[in-house]
């Protein structure tokens, strides 16, 4: 376990044992990324609310099994998504799909970085929010996805690169010198730090 992790392990033991604060600190912490990755799963990075609604009842989730959980701060995460990711595919079972984004110039702030990643295909999308706005590794990821770590891994090189060819132009003279051009890796995180 990372040394940065050691407080969030035992902010995770305390709230297990009924500590309130610990859970309000594990909240604060966890939260922004959950309602994050929802949204690009439900189609609210224009926040209209369904993020807010379906991460509050992934908190229900969690605050009712926190008990059961055994892990790390990283698999603290994963398991938190997992569940969010569960509230998000039964609330898109409830109503019907909206059209998904369009292709954006420019560089994206947070909010058109959420739509685009949005807009790729599900398994992606998924993917690539878990890695990029969880943080999660390919093996959290896919405990999340429930696949293999191959197979998460190859969803999001799969979802970076259809960013970056949805990026265009606009990506390519944001990559350092002697970055190959239409570089995935460099689109994405040139991308994805106005997150």
């Amino acid at each position: 376990m990372a040394e940065a992790d050691a407080p969030f392990a035992e902010a995770i033991r305390a709230a297990q044992a009924g500590d309130e604060t610990a859970f309000v600190h594990l909240y604060r912490s966890v939260h922004p990324c959950l309602v994050r990755y929802v949204g690009t799963l439900v189609g609210d990075a224009a926040g209209d609310g369904d993020a807010e609604e379906v991460t509050a009842g992934a908190w229900q989730d969690i605050a009712r099994d926190l008990r059961a959980f055994d892990g790390d701060a990283l698999s603290f995460r994963a398991w938190c998504a997992r569940l969010a990711r569960a509230r998000a595919l039964a609330h898109l079972r409830d109503r019907p799909g909206g059209p998904r984004p369009e292709g954006v110039p420019g560089r994206p702030d947070g909010g058109r970085t959420l739509a685009l990643i949005a807009w790729l295909p599900r398994a992606e999308a998924d993917a690539v929010a878990l890695r990029a706005i969880v943080g999660l590794d390919a093996e959290r990821a896919a405990y999340v996805l429930g696949t293999s770590p191959a197979a998460a891994r190859s969803a999001t090189l799969r979802g970076l690169r259809l960013l970056a060819d949805q990026l265009g132009d606009a990506a390519a003279g944001a990559c350092p010198a002697g970055a190959p051009a239409g570089d995935a890796t460099c689109t994405a995180t040139w991308m994805l730090r106005g997150m």
